[in-house]
């Protein structure tokens, strides 16, 4: 399957999906005017990556500094499907990156880790 790059917008996030290297990244901000449309192709061409997967171990390394309700709702969905891979014998390493004072960030990924128990959740706090 080919790479997806999306570059960094003011509202939406940097998507550098590299599927022949089992490499998912997300980093920046995330409040596009129609999160569904910005995220639903995304989380579709991660479907059928993983649809392929069979024994991989896929890095999946997000580093959000804010992001909104809506968006919020279309992360679950990809946290989603990154799970049931991880159910079905895959191993998703979730690298989550956060700001080591922002709460909000580092509690959403706690949430994430009680929710989506299948993925290998890996905290990271950084430094600013």
């Amino acid at each position: 399957m080919e790479p997806l790059f999306i570059s960094a917008s003011p509202t939406s996030p940097e998507i550098d999906f590299r599927f022949d290297q089992d490499t998912l990244s997300i980093k920046g901000e995330s409040y596009p005017e129609n999160a569904a449309a910005f995220y639903g192709p995304l989380i579709a061409r991660v479907q059928a990556y993983l649809d392929g997967c069979v024994d991989a171990s896929i890095t999946v390394n997000v580093s959000l500094a804010y992001f909104n309700s809506s968006s919020t709702k279309m992360l679950f969905s990809f946290f989603d499907a990154l799970n049931k891979a991880a159910i079905a014998g895959n191993q998703v390493r979730l690298n989550w990156y956060h700001d080591e004072d922002d709460d909000t960030i580092l509690e959403f990924g706690q949430e994430l880790q009680d929710d989506f128990g299948a993925l290998d959740f890996q905290d990271h706090p950084v430094s600013n």
